[in-house]
């Protein structure tokens, strides 16, 4: 324990420090900068211009939205449209850039939410300026700025320590080491660590882009669907399709130039209507248009989204581990009761002494601060600020008479051994749900005591136990009964006792509250840890790298997991699991590696998260049926029409209308729709479990509605082709009628408003000639009909035998 003594890591390791006369010198003096100063490096551009967070620049939304595979792949067949013609076949290219307009705006307003948000729960940090300490936002911080640090404080900035009282730097997300490290002034700071103990000061020497974690921060934190097993699955998707592309248009060009006597546009045109619809466009937009959505209607709920795939994430949680102090209660606590063990101690003296020689009070301390003023006549000669890892904090006091005393203040059950008289009565308080601290004399000096995890009677004397009383959370028994009748399993992991913890979940209607576990008896095998996380629901006494560990005990079994926190005590399980959440009011360190970020504390905003995850994991899915039927079936169409060597059935204008009606238009509205459907996994195999048949139907079906209309008009090519789009639509709008269900009034409205509008086509003379569509005689249109008729039937088999699959199918 030499760090936690004074003495640094080692020199030439990160965070640690160096020998002392190779220490970098102070850069400014602990006043901090003046005005003048300020100025004069912001005019330098010596300032913290990290990008922020929450989203990236308009400029890259923009050339995200325009600069796709998609559109280089519409571009080129709309730009040889415009030189062969018509314009009614190139309407294409107009839905491409509507799409693409409407990506651009969803975007920007989603940036513009989170960005909003992302000033109001962003850490501020405070700075000496002009003598005096003011509270700054970390892109207003400039080179040479002293900034303090406190605990739970993430340093923004590399920089050289300048105070240091006990401070203890975590630096485990930037080294992977997680033992504190104790910083004496002259030892460096890096930007991405944090502090978990003590108070302290240090000027800042590397700014902005220059410092240490900043570039890293940079790629990790834009407004991004990476790692997104929906975005990741439509990606695979669109890959196959780009490849099949180009051969696809190779065949079709050469067996419409062969059926059409050597008319180059009409085959040029032919060839088009075939690859266009091959490509799910629309699809791209909507994932984004629904994740963006989805941002903005949680940012009017106050949740911070700082990455996007935590919206998918979460919904697809199946464990959700829950830290007791700020979730499930509030984060403010009462002194209930001061019970004395030893009799003629001034206890309430005592503590007041305690909690002024705190410099940065945690809850509990907090309230014995309200409950204990600090006393006249004490003095503190040594303190050692509370540590999670620890458990307890202590100080060395001497009384008004002068008689001197070293004094801990922490968990009962850490400081005794086991066994103890006293634990009787801590155990007793803990069953109703209490916080118990035992305030307690300690026989030997504080440098001592921190060498000594093992402290025993000898050592430590009881003197009194403090009873501090935790309010829960209002909504959270609602909460927890939302997750238990998703099916999500919630864990409570806590620093505090055990006994204590089950209390309070039992209050609350955890299930499984009584299965409770102290976590320092824990077994330290993978596969045993992970058995006994599966099996208990409560586990109190856990420290930070326990938290970690259980996370990736969990992960390993396949959970997946959420994890909410907002002590700094709880980053290091935050950055290991699947989904991070943070409360607004917890520290920075919390906060800044949390994906999700709930502003107003509330942690009954957590089912709308999910249910918002929910709705866009189900809605895309839901419509990425519709647009790789479409995908199949003409694929299927390409390469009957090159085997059979017909004209190709379409024109790029029939199947844009198609398109438009039956999968366009309605999926913008379904994929905005509520939806409560549980996330499952394998996206790619269930949409293409539903997508390959349908196409296929829907191929088949056209093709002998085409077959047919060649037999009855014999060359009418208007006339076969009328048929055919009468029977694909019929079989897009059956398609569109199934993946629609349940039905509500609105989507019964959706599809019959499609019909009648495609009914308009058939009938209007204007748009008959627009459309070159008209329909001659009756048998090849009933004809038409009759086929659809068995088509769609045939679907409905294929979504009775899906529905089981997915039934049958877990979730995740």
């Amino acid at each position: 324990m030499d760090e936690r003594l004074g003495t640094s890591r080692a020199p030439g390791r990160p965070g640690g420090g160096e020998a002392v006369d190779e220490r970098e010198a102070p850069r400014a003096p602990a006043v901090g900068l003046t005005s003048a100063e300020v100025a004069s490096r912001v005019a330098e551009g010596k300032v913290n211009d990290v990008p922020a967070r929450s989203s990236r620049s308009i400029r890259d939304i923009v050339r995200a939205n325009v600069c796709t595979r998609i559109n280089a792949v519409i571009g080129v067949l709309f730009v040889i449209i415009l030189i062969v013609g018509p314009i009614q076949d190139g309407l294409f290219g107009g839905v491409i850039l509507a799409n693409t307009l409407i990506g651009v705006i969803q975007e920007v307003r989603a940036k513009r939410t989170l960005d909003q948000l992302a000033i109001v729960g962003e850490a501020r940090n405070t700075v000496r300026r002009d003598g005096a300490t003011v509270e700054l936002a970390p892109a207003q911080l400039v080179l040479d700025d002293v900034i303090e640090l406190g605990p739970g404080d993430k340093v923004a900035v590399d920089g050289v320590v300048q105070e240091s009282d006990n401070l203890e730097v975590d630096e485990s997300l930037l080294t992977g080491e997680a033992d504190p490290v104790f910083k004496r002034p002259g030892d460096k700071v890096m930007s991405g660590s944090f502090v978990v103990a003590g108070t302290g000061a240090f000027t800042a020497t590397r700014v902005g882009r220059d410092a240490y974690a900043a570039q890293l921060a940079e790629e990790a934190r834009r407004f991004t669907l990476v790692n997104s097993e929906l975005r990741n699955g439509i990606n695979t998707i669109l890959k196959f399709v780009t490849y099949a592309i180009i051969p696809a248009g190779i065949a079709l060009i050469i067996s419409q130039l062969a059926v059409g006597s050597g008319d180059i546009p009409e085959a040029v045109r032919r060839m088009v209507a075939g690859l266009v619809p091959m490509v799910p466009e629309g699809l791209v937009l909507l994932t984004s248009v629904a994740f963006a959505v989805g941002v903005i209607r949680l940012g009017k709920k106050k949740c911070l989204v700082q990455e996007l795939p935590a919206i998918e994430g979460l919904a697809r949680v199946d464990t959700v581990c829950l830290d007791k102090t700020g979730t499930l209660t509030e984060t403010s606590m009462d002194v209930d009761e001061v019970h004395q063990i030893e009799p003629g101690v001034p206890v309430g003296e005592v503590l007041g002494a305690l909690g002024a020689a705190d410099a940065r009070p945690n809850a509990s301390m907090q309230a014995i601060i309200d409950a204990h003023p600090a006393p006249e006549g004490w003095a503190e000669q040594n303190s050692v600020p509370f540590s999670a890892a620890r458990r307890w904090s202590g100080a060395t006091l001497s009384d008004p008479a002068g008689r001197t005393s070293t004094w801990l203040i922490g968990a009962a059950d850490v400081l005794l051994p086991p066994g103890h008289a006293v634990l009787v009565a801590v155990d007793a308080y803990g069953s109703r749900g209490l916080r118990v601290l035992l305030l307690a004399r300690c026989s030997v000096p504080l440098t001592e005591a921190l060498g000594n995890p093992a402290l025993d009677t000898d050592t430590v004397t009881p003197v009194a136990l403090v009873v501090v009383k935790q309010r829960t959370r209002a909504e959270a028994p609602a909460t927890l009964r939302y997750f238990a009748g998703q099916g999500v399993e919630a864990k409570v992991i806590s620093g505090d006792n055990a006994l204590s913890v089950s209390a309070v979940a039992r209050g609350l209607g955890l299930p499984g509250s009584e299965r409770h576990v102290d976590a320092r008896y824990l077994p330290e095998r993978p596969d045993q840890l992970a058995d006994a996380v599966e099996g208990n629901a409560i586990f109190g006494r856990v420290g930070p790298q326990q938290k970690r560990d259980m996370v990736a005990a969990l992960k390993s079994r396949g959970h997946t997991v959420a994890m909410t926190g907002d002590g700094v005590n709880d980053v290091l399980a935050l950055k290991d699991a699947d989904v991070a959440v943070s409360m607004g009011t917890g520290s920075p360190a919390a906060r800044s590696v949390a994906q999700i970020v709930l502003l107003n504390n509330n942690f009954s905003s957590l089912p709308s998260v999910v249910a918002e995850g929910r709705r866009v994991i189900g809605n895309i899915e839901r419509v990425a049926n519709l647009f790789l039927t479409k995908t199949v079936y003409s694929v299927l169409l390409a390469i009957v029409v090159v085997l059979a060597n017909v004209p190709y059935p379409f024109l790029p204008r029939h199947l844009t209308l198609i398109g438009s009606l039956t999968i366009g238009i309605p999926a913008f509205f379904l994929a905005l729709a509520p939806n409560a459907e549980r996330a499952k996994p394998h996206f790619v195999r269930r949409v293409l479990r539903f997508a390959v048949p349908c196409g296929a139907i829907a191929a088949a079906a056209t093709m002998t509605s085409y077959t047919i209309a060649r037999s009855v008009y014999d060359g009418n090519l208007a006339a076969e082709t009328s048929a055919a789009t009468l029977t694909l639509f019929l079989v897009g709008l059956w398609a569109l009628a199934i993946i629609a269900r349940p039905y509500t009034w609105w989507r019964i409205l959706l599809v019959l408003a499609m019909a009648v509008s495609f009914a308009g086509v058939l009938v209007i003379p204007f748009l008959q000639k627009f459309f070159q569509l008209q329909l001659v005689g009756t048998t090849a249109p009933w004809a038409a009909v009759g086929v659809a008729v068995a088509a769609g039937l045939l679907l409905e088999g294929i979504w009775l035998f899906t529905r089981r699959a997915a039934t049958a199918q877990p979730t995740t």
